[in-house]
């Protein structure tokens, strides 16, 4: 059982660490979790602790799952009590044994989305798009939480102040009432359990007496309180992760915590894994060029182990329509020349990206499969708004059609007015026969929807945007919902560039439905499991690792995203790009593109620094 193995260099350093706080810096495909199960082997075997002694913690239930099974085909399973977890699992464990908790007490995704909703019947809450706005109220709630804000300083980034308040208050209410708990409420009553209740914390000081925690980039305000309170007064904090690679500031992660680590903890040993196993030199060296240029990071030079290889590939082209071709002409290419399409991947910013790409792959019949699920573009609010004013135009008069054009930009045109199942335009204005500012307002949009009617797709789009006033309505309402007007535009702008690929409505709608029912066959094959060409954002390819890698559409707007306007937030961003070129193996491919939409676009300035440009 007491297999021997040599370690060398900084790994030997950190997995015979014994005592105190040790901070881990492990710079991409470096060993981590070799790093951190030996370790634990280490600790057990070697330095005589207790297996039930010993707490691993990570960010997922996977990753727990993974961590588990390789420490106990290491120790062929002899020391199956060391505990293993997310952040949340082991808190709500402490929560339990304090308050007789169980798994009922825990509220289900639908019942959040339900309590939201619920409030915003209540307070008269009307949007477009009802379900992103639940989605964001909730990651807001999270954030409120997970970093101990006071509700009196925070600024809503989707309404109101008063009214996040409310809605945050009333979501709380009902939590209450129903006895039940989220996943911010684990942490924010642990950290008041173990700061009020010092008899629990000790008991729980005395099970834990050495904890490693996994990704520790990505930890939260909170969650750093409770550990370092657990970790006490011994400090036996073993604390692994890459701060170039803290990609979830959104979800609340500080990547500051560890950038501070060594300042709480002032005999803390640091220790740089900076040997990469993964990637060329040429990966490795571009990569780093990238990273070196944020400010808040821990300096550090990686060293790839697999030596020289093809250079990084860095190619413009004229629109995305050009770029998606090639890419899947050169995809075709590395199949003839012996890879197996599952070994590429094709990375991009944001998941409305891969449409056009999708659409290619489909056309060539070249099999994919989706880490994420992929928005439908033509099931956006936007897009029903859209093919609603399309389908008028052709005569399909039901009121539900009408309903969903009438009034989008505001006509004052009342919900009475259209009474009946089939709408007849006659009948609307006689309903305003003694208002004839009114019947002018009618009348104008039946002109507009004859134009429309014998319009191609793509001039029909462009006369909604813009004749009919539809642009100046979704400017009005991205001020309303506290948004940027260029996130609602790009959907537009998306479904004008699809338009403009067909020469009738009924093929564009054809083509809508083949879009969908492929859309359905890929989560049905069960996302990310199916064989072909790798899609995902750049987010969901973190600790992934593929011999060929493309990144997509890199310019300014997109990566960095246009949301970016902090310094904190281009640092954000410039370590997302920085992850997804270091899941490259063997070849990565940058590509960028000189329009879209046909308005000019600016390279990212990600591709300047890495080329030497800036």
């Amino acid at each position: 059982m007491n297999q021997q193995v040599t370690y060398e260099g900084a790994q030997k350093v950190a997995i015979l660490h014994n005592k105190g706080p040790m901070l881990v810096l492990a710079g991409p495909g470096s060993g981590k979790t070799f790093t951190i199960t030996h370790r634990v082997r280490y600790l057990i075997q070697q330095y005589g602790v207790n297996p039930s002694n010993i707490l691993v913690i990570t960010f997922t239930k996977a990753a727990a799952r993974e961590m588990k099974d390789r420490f106990l085909n290491l120790t062929e399973g002899t020391s199956a009590t060391v505990g293993f977890g997310t952040f949340h699992a082991i808190f709500f464990r402490i929560l339990k044994y304090a308050y007789r908790y169980d798994a009922r007490n825990i509220i289900r995704e639908e019942q959040k989305i339900g309590f939201v909703k619920e409030e915003m019947v209540r307070l008269n809450i009307e949007v477009e798009d009802e379900m992103e706005f639940v989605t964001s109220i909730l990651s807001e709630i999270s954030s409120v939480k997970g970093e101990m804000i006071d509700l009196e300083h925070y600024y809503s980034k989707n309404c109101s102040e008063e009214t996040f308040k409310q809605l945050y208050q009333g979501y709380e209410d009902r939590l209450r009432h129903a006895n039940l708990i989220d996943f911010d409420d684990m942490l924010v009553m642990c950290y008041d359990l173990f700061t009020q209740r010092k008899d629990i914390l000790n008991a729980w000081q005395n099970k834990y007496k050495y904890i490693l925690i996994d990704e520790f980039q990505d930890i939260n305000r909170v969650q750093y309180e409770i550990v370092r309170m657990l970790a006490a007064p011994e400090d036996n904090l073993f604390i692994v992760g890459d701060d170039d690679q803290s990609i979830y500031r959104f979800r609340g992660a500080k990547p500051e915590i560890m950038l501070g680590f060594t300042k709480d903890y002032k005999n803390a040993q640091k220790v740089l894994l900076n040997i990469n196993f993964r990637s060329t030199l040429e990966i490795v060296e571009t990569a780093g060029k990238l990273i070196s240029h944020n400010q808040m990071r821990f300096n550090k030079k990686i060293v790839p182990q697999k030596g020289s290889g093809k250079p990084v590939v860095t190619r413009v082209w004229q629109d995305p329509q050009e770029e998606t071709l090639e890419i899947v002409g050169e995809i075709m290419n590395y199949r003839k020349a012996g890879y197996d399409l599952k070994e590429i991947a094709v990375l991009y910013r944001t998941n409305l990206m891969p449409r056009l790409l999708i659409e290619k792959l489909m056309e060539f019949n070249l099999p994919f499969s989706m880490k994420d699920s992929v928005p439908n573009l033509f099931q956006h609010w936007i897009a029903k708004h859209i093919i609603a004013y399309i389908r008028v135009s052709t005569g399909e008069l039901t009121r539900s059609n009408v309903l969903s054009i009438v009034n989008r930009p505001n006509r004052y045109i009342s919900r009475d007015a259209l009474e009946s199942n089939l709408v007849n335009w006659e009948g609307v204005k006689s309903f305003y026969q003694d208002k004839n500012w009114m019947i002018e307002r009618i009348e104008q949009l039946e002109y507009d929807l004859r134009m429309i009617r014998n319009m191609d797709p793509v001039a029909a789009v462009n006369y909604i945007r813009k004749a009919t006033g539809y642009d100046d309505y979704i400017r009005e309402y991205a001020q309303y919902r506290r948004m940027k007007p260029e996130e609602l535009f790009e959907i537009l702008d998306q479904l004008q560039e699809s338009a403009a690929s067909f020469t009738s409505f009924d093929q564009w709608f054809h083509h809508m439905k083949e879009y969908e029912e492929e859309l359905k066959a890929q989560v049905q094959s069960g996302e990310g499991k199916g064989e072909g060409v790798a899609l995902m954002t750049m987010h969901s390819s973190k600790g992934l690792e593929y011999k060929i890698v493309y990144l997509i559409d890199a310019n300014e707007g997109v990566t960095p995203h246009h949301k970016a306007v902090l310094p904190a937030d281009l640092e954000e961003e410039r370590r997302m790009f920085y992850v997804a070129m270091t899941r490259a193996k063997e070849r990565l491919h940058v590509n960028y593109v000189r329009e879209r939409y046909s308005k000019k676009q600016e390279v990212s300035r990600f591709v300047r620094e890495y080329l030497g440009r800036e």
